[in-house]
């Protein structure tokens, strides 16, 4: 039997072809449905839950719940991580249950109880820790999302970023022309392939989703988000028609291919920065020029990094290494204020890299504002300081490096 729960002021009406009499009005909406004993003394009930649908098991006094068993369609394997977490393997992606949340309510207020997954052959069960069996038990198996993201094209992300709250934001490079649109900065896609901005909410719903691209090729290779959910993103680009902004540092394309770089308002509707970046070098977007990441600090500043064969990136005063060093490609690390305006919100650029290939894949910063990255390098002569290994190891070695900022600049 099945029965609704919590019944809700709106009504439904579902007036459907042209024939009247099929027409369904008035229908109830209920905010939960209870199926009542699908185990004996054990009821199911469905609920909706910041737009993910969820279900508890409510065990009755003197019921078992040991007898509780879910199997699941479509899955390869299964396995329990660490945290007590059920993992699903399947074609599509890994499903994350979350460790169950049980719990009896006393007195008018909710006592966790101990419990846990127990793998069963190809079932799951459940191990309930002591509790009081003269009162109800819940049991409640919470789905941590996971989804698809894009149309009927090729779709890729490549970068992820979580914010305080536990919001998630993803880039990367979306083919398709119905990829999943909401409150977007730019709905249409206008190039073979154009970097996106996808924000989800702890539920995994869309908060926004947006293209960013121009009448070429673009990628969001790296995103960060800062205290006021801004999100920060650096890619590549082969368009001539990127959006840039009043406060761009370079409103035109340098080269064959650009990095980008992109700050979109909390709602992903707005740009409040967006420039390139390159020399006039550049073959595709791949290699051999990337950008590798980013970072942004409390004050709006967003650091990049990656790989170049431009020669003629643009540096600044004080650069840490200004010229090319050689090889197919130098790391290089840039510094923008996206509060400023024009050539004044580079704050500084500069080159990485021996006579050999030197690629920069990540970067973190600090709250006094120095940059610290990781990557690779085939250089013999990288440039080291207070090194605890000055010579290389191998054909190829890690490298750290911290770039240190001071009152007028910034040195390695």
């Amino acid at each position: 039997h099945s029965a609704g729960l919590e019944a809700e002021s709106g009504r439904t009406n579902y007036l459907l072809g042209d024939d009247p009499s099929q027409w369904q009005t008035d229908v109830a909406n209920y905010g939960k449905i209870e199926y009542q004993d699908v185990y004996s003394g054990i009821d199911l009930v469905y609920y909706g839950n910041q737009r993910r649908l969820e279900y508890d098991f409510v065990v009755a006094p003197g019921a078992d719940p040991n007898v509780i068993r879910l199997a699941f369609d479509g899955v390869r394997s299964m396995e329990l991580d660490s945290g007590g977490n059920l993992i699903l393997h399947t074609a599509g992606g890994d499903l994350v249950k979350d460790a169950s949340v049980i719990y009896q309510e006393i007195d008018g207020a909710r006592s966790s109880i101990a419990g846990r997954y127990l793998l069963d052959g190809g079932q799951v069960r459940f191990d309930v820790g002591a509790y009081d069996h003269a009162l109800p038990l819940v049991i409640d198996p919470i789905l941590s999302y996971s989804t698809y993201l894009g149309g009927s094209g090729a779709d890729v992300g490549f970068a992820i970023a979580v914010d305080a709250t536990g919001s998630a934001y993803v880039t990367g490079s979306a083919g398709s022309s119905g990829f999943p649109k909401l409150n977007a900065m730019q709905s249409k896609l206008l190039g073979g392939n154009d970097a996106f901005v996808t924000k989800f909410n702890t539920a995994g719903g869309l908060v926004y989703s947006t293209y960013f691209g121009g009448n070429g090729s673009d990628r969001g290779y790296g995103i960060a988000v800062d205290g006021n959910g801004y999100a920060y993103v650096t890619g590549l680009t082969t368009s001539s028609n990127l959006i840039t902004t009043a406060g761009a540092f370079d409103k035109t394309i340098g080269g064959t291919i650009d990095a980008f770089v992109a700050k979109l308002n909390a709602g992903g509707s707005a740009l409040l920065y967006s420039t390139y970046f390159g020399g006039s070098g550049g073959e595709n977007l791949n290699t051999p020029w990337r950008t590798g990441g980013i970072a942004v600090d409390g004050a709006g500043n967003a650091y990049i990094t990656g790989k170049t064969n431009s020669l003629d990136l643009l540096t600044t005063t004080n650069a840490v290494q200004p010229a090319f060093g050689g090889g197919d490609f130098d790391a290089f690390v840039a510094k923008f204020d996206t509060t400023k305006v024009g050539a004044a919100s580079l704050v500084y650029a500069t080159y990485l890299g021996g006579s050999g290939d030197d690629e920069s894949t990540g970067i973190a910063v600090d709250s006094a504002g120095n940059a610290y990255l990781t990557g690779w390098t085939g250089s013999s002569n990288f440039p080291t300081e207070n090194a605890i290994q000055a010579t290389p190891g191998g054909d190829y070695d890690a490298f750290v490096t911290k770039v240190k900022v001071n009152p007028t600049g910034f040195s390695e």
